[in-house]
């Protein structure tokens, strides 16, 4: 974006067009209006330049960060990855990270994600070791796919079941990842 040579070049004109001699009121009041009008669009084309610059320092963050994830596209490989840390990052503030994230998108070579869906909390497994919340709730719903329909697993058994593939987390929980991810209780899901 730049400024059109246009408006320059018209002030410029209005300039040389007094040659010594005072400026009529109307002449004043129309260099004062280019000179308005110029620097509005040098704010709107800094403001657009200070933009981008924010959402690429902030998506090279995400990016280096969630850098396995980018190699492969594998969901598991996403770290634990909270807002403050890529804040610490870039040096930018977590309401302009989470402003500069909102309603985003980025184009990978595994498809198109939200930037929010970079972001989780982290849980411990029974190792030590931290996974993305979102490792959990893929988990999750696997097992919720792979379920008997007839017998659909309760969010007890749901529990149960992460738990014994080390994943210790509480039964509410395990509801509120189901609700996340829009997923009915078992007796709605029940099938015939």
């Amino acid at each position: 974006m730049r400024v059109s040579d246009q408006y320059r070049d018209m002030l410029r004109s209005y300039k040389a067009n007094l040659r010594g001699r005072a400026a009529t009121r109307t002449e004043k009041e129309a260099v004062l209006f280019i000179k308005q009008k110029i620097d509005s669009a040098k704010w709107f084309i800094d403001a657009i330049k200070q933009r981008q610059d924010t959402l690429f320092r902030t998506m090279y963050a995400i990016m280096q960060y969630q850098y396995d994830y980018f190699l492969s596209g594998d969901s598991k490989k996403l770290r634990p990855m909270i807002l403050q840390d890529i804040a610490d990052i870039t040096g930018l503030d977590i309401s302009t990270i989470s402003r500069v994230t909102s309603s985003k998108f980025v184009q990978t070579e595994f498809g198109t994600r939200r930037l929010k869906d970079f972001f989780s909390e982290s849980l411990q497994t029974e190792e030590g070791d931290e996974v993305s919340t979102l490792e959990v709730k893929k988990i999750l719903r696997d097992l919720i796919d792979a379920e008997n329909k007839r017998k659909p697993l309760s969010d007890e058994q749901l529990t149960e079941a992460l738990q014994t593939k080390g994943y210790h987390i509480a039964r509410r929980t395990v509801a509120k990842y189901r609700e996340q991810m829009n997923m009915p209780v078992a007796r709605l899901r029940k099938g015939l």
